[in-house]
């Protein structure tokens, strides 16, 4: 599985990482959390961060962040 969490490193950007990490660790699976700071890149999948791809699907986009049942949840349904 791969999750890439979008954003240029904003405090935001920086909780979801860690909520995307807490998760998959949580869920017990196999996953490779992914930072992607690049803009052009960000934008190939929206224009709001902090985002949440997971297996090449935007599961999440901009504020407020999702609680961390709410990122399990969006990682399971990929799994």
């Amino acid at each position: 599985m791969e999750i890439k969490v979008l954003g240029p490193g904003c405090a935001n950007c920086h909780t979801m990482e860690q909520l995307a990490k807490t998760a998959v660790a949580a869920l017990g699976i196999e996953a490779r959390v992914e930072k992607i700071s690049d803009i052009q890149e960000i934008m190939k999948y929206t224009m709001s961060t902090p985002g949440l791809v997971v297996n090449g699907k935007l599961k999440h986009a901009g504020k407020p962040l999702p609680s961390i049942e709410k990122v399990k949840a969006m990682i399971k349904e990929e799994a």
